[in-house]
């Protein structure tokens, strides 16, 4: 029946806030069907469903919708039996109910859309809810596929009881009044955020100058002509400082007001994937349970609606393809219910994605097979990708390992849909396997969204940027508690082992050596491991704005963006993950070796992810004189050098390199940000055996330059 023009508003509004109640029965059947929940427990969700149903009826009989109320009522009907026995819910029950929710959504939203006087006269839904319930494929295909993953009119904000709000002035206002806004304009605002940040950044290292100046003149003493000026500069500090304090305040609450319009709890994507698993799970023959960590993070509304598709087929091919059938997981000591974990974490303007399982793992034999016979892989290119190459190759358009097709699997379209929709986002994902064991898909995206929290420190001369997050302590190193062993050095730290890394060394500015006494140790974590990580000088925690690099260093591993300090000196920030991966360590191999020369910390990280890309092993001198250091110790097959630096420039350089008998012969690019002939003149009449502009090594000629002049000097090439 047509609803009340005057109450299509309150209908609105109700469709907006039972699509959240309903999401929270949803959750609590799931939770009933599964095993080892007491009775004490058992009896609070009995009790909690039983209310939120009661409300569901109550309100969509006030607003005159009975055929919403009568589904609501048989759903009460159908609960209280187990209500009253307090025992686990039968899985036939749970899709009962389940079916009856879409059931009631899918009629709410057609009254909220003006659409009830179409709708069916419900007798015969009815009945079906109250005869045995429907097989888990018609459950399935009762609901739209995009309502099983993204509930319609999916609610961001409840009351804490869950209980619909039905203040007749309070619904027709959310449902007709606000303001329209477009992304583009929170966009520039959020910049417009970010620009004032940074002047308060400013404005507080412009306080602490004054300071400085203060102190200065009384260390003159009190003379008379200095005590005046002195007052009103002491004052003016003070005065400044409180300035900076209120400015502070107001960005973070700007900050915070733009977050909470243009995010939302990750929660609300991921919590109706629960759903989905249990769904599938059971049109399968398998059983899975789905933990979620993190969704209590919040993100950019637009990265969640792009991401929600990719998790969807994560885990559709997580039941389908990883999990076993329970005979075949007991049979090989699993428990018969599959694990699946999606975990979510922000390090900076970093955010990771886990989706994992503890199934069958990747078979890389059979996927080289099924690649080699669809076309995607010939024989010869299969024996030269290792195991991490040939798992890589899931994520081709039209592979499957599925030889029929069925309704979730077969057409060889998932992976590489995945990889387009993450890739889109600038983000990449790689994947880990072990054969019985599970798979595990980790998504990396950057994220744009205001200020971090980063710790900044040194190593050597260089300033480097820790996201906080994955800071968990700092201490001084003492001998007492440190371990050194022959090739690396181990931190007690609660009750473990953790390696020392020292950063210098990390990042190619010097030799690995164990740590001083009394130098920094900070215990960073990130994806579940841990290192001392030993640095020069902690120089303190700032909140910064981390923006993406640019695309030709984009994908050096080392780095996941940079920032502006106060006096506008650009600050890398580095890669947690980075730094606790063991095999990212500096080693010495029998590969070919450069040195890169450059006084700019974005030059080197360029220069080195392009030639290791090409296979070489690299050494990294921020100066001309610390070459010449590197250079009595290490040998290299050849030198990449900035043209212009201060102290010693490149042509200097070279001039030492020729004066002496080991290095006469060693092949030398000059680089520089001049691209006029003279500069290059100039770096050819001074030994260079070749000569880039940077704006060639953006583009790529680097490697291909240095692999040429290797090749017309004799070297391994």
């Amino acid at each position: 029946m047509p609803v009340d023009p005057m109450l299509q508003g309150l209908v609105t509004g109700f469709a907006v806030e039972a699509q959240e109640v309903i999401q929270k029965v949803t959750m609590d059947l799931l939770e009933l069907e599964r095993e080892g929940l007491d009775a004490a427990a058992l009896g609070k969700l009995y009790v909690r469903l039983g209310r939120h149903l009661h409300t569901l009826k109550g309100s969509a009989s006030s607003l005159g919708l009975q055929d919403l109320g009568d589904i609501a009522h048989k759903l009460e009907d159908a609960l209280a039996p187990l209500k009253a026995s307090a025992r686990k819910m039968p899985r036939s029950v749970v899709d009962v109910l389940l079916h009856g929710l879409d059931l009631f959504m899918l009629r709410a939203q057609a009254h909220a859309d003006g659409r009830g006087d179409a709708l069916p006269d419900p007798a015969a839904a009815l009945a079906q809810l109250v005869a045995e319930g429907p097989a888990p494929e018609q459950v399935s295909a009762s609901v739209p596929a995009d309502a099983a993953v993204s509930p319609l009119g999916a609610q961001e904000e409840a009351s804490p009881d869950g209980a619909l709000a039905m203040n007749p002035d309070a619904l027709p206002e959310s449902a007709d009044t606000g303001w329209r806004v477009g992304a583009r304009q929170v966009t520039a605002l959020m910049r417009e955020v970010e620009r004032l940040r940074e002047v308060r950044l400013r404005v507080e290292e412009r306080g602490r100058e004054l300071e400085r100046v203060v102190t200065v003149l009384a260390r003159q003493g009190l003379l008379a002509e200095t005590a005046e000026a002195r007052t009103l500069l002491s004052g003016t500090a003070r005065l400044l400082r409180t300035d900076g304090e209120e400015t502070s305040d107001i960005v973070d609450a700007l900050e915070e007001g733009l977050k909470a319009i243009t995010t939302r709890p990750v929660r609300t994507i991921l919590d109706p994937l629960q759903r989905m698993v249990r769904d599938l799970s059971r049109q399968l023959g398998k059983e899975a349970r789905l933990s979620v960590v993190g969704s209590e993070l919040s993100l950019d509304r637009r990265l969640l609606e792009k991401l929600q598709g990719a998790l969807v087929h994560l885990l559709r091919n997580a039941v389908d393809h990883g999990l076993e059938m329970p005979s075949a997981r007991e049979k090989a000591g699993k428990h018969h219910e599959g694990a699946l974990t999606l975990r979510v974490e922000q390090q900076g303007n970093l955010l990771f994605l886990e989706c994992a399982d503890d199934g069958a793992g990747i078979d890389v034999t059979r996927v080289r097979k099924v690649a080699e016979s669809r076309g995607l892989l010939s024989s010869d290119e299969g024996d030269r990708l290792n195991d991490n190459q040939l798992r890589d190759l899931i994520f081709r358009p039209g592979f499957s390992t599925r030889s029929d097709v069925t309704d979730t699997s077969g057409r060889g379209v998932g992976l590489d849909a995945v990889r387009a929709s993450v890739e889109a986002l600038q983000g990449r994902i790689e994947v880990n396997s072990a054969q019985g064991q599970g798979t595990r898909f980790v998504m990396t995206l950057p994220v744009d969204l205001g200020s971090s929290p980063v710790l900044v420190v040194r190593a050597l001369e260089q300033l480097v940027g820790l996201p906080m997050l994955a800071v968990e302590a700092t201490q001084l190193a003492r001998a007492d508690s440190l371990r050194i062993g022959k090739r690396k050095a181990h931190l007690e730290y609660q009750g473990q082992l953790l390696q020392v890394v020292d950063l210098g060394a990390r990042l190619g500015l010097r030799a690995s050596a164990p740590p001083a006494e009394g130098q920094p140790l900070l215990i960073v974590q990130s994806g579940g491991k841990r290192v001392a990580l030993g640095v020069d000088a902690v120089v303190g925690d700032r909140d910064l704005v981390i923006r993406p690099l640019p695309s030709e260093v984009r994908d050096v591993p080392a780095w996941q963006g940079a920032a502006t300090l106060s006096r506008g000196e650009l600050l890398l920030i580095c890669r947690p993950d980075w730094l606790v991966t063991e095999t990212g360590q500096t080693t010495v191999t029998a590969q070919r070796r450069a040195l890169v020369v450059d006084d700019s910390l974005t030059a080197r990280a360029l220069h080195r992810a392009m030639l290791e890309a090409g296979g070489f092993s690299v050494h990294l001198a921020a100066s001309g004189a610390r070459a010449l250091d590197r250079l009595q110790t290490d040998t290299y097959d050849v030198v990449i050098c900035d043209l212009d630096m201060e102290e010693m420039d490149g042509t200097q350089l070279i001039a030492r390199l020729r004066e002496k008998r080991e290095t006469a012969s060693l092949p030398v690019i000059l680089v520089s940000a001049h691209d006029s002939a003279a500069a290059r003149e100039r770096g050819m009449a001074a030994g260079a055996d070749g000569y880039l502009s940077k704006r060639e090594c953006a583009a790529g000629r680097l490697l291909a330059e240095v692999l040429d002049v290797m090749s017309r000097r004799g070297g391994r090439a």
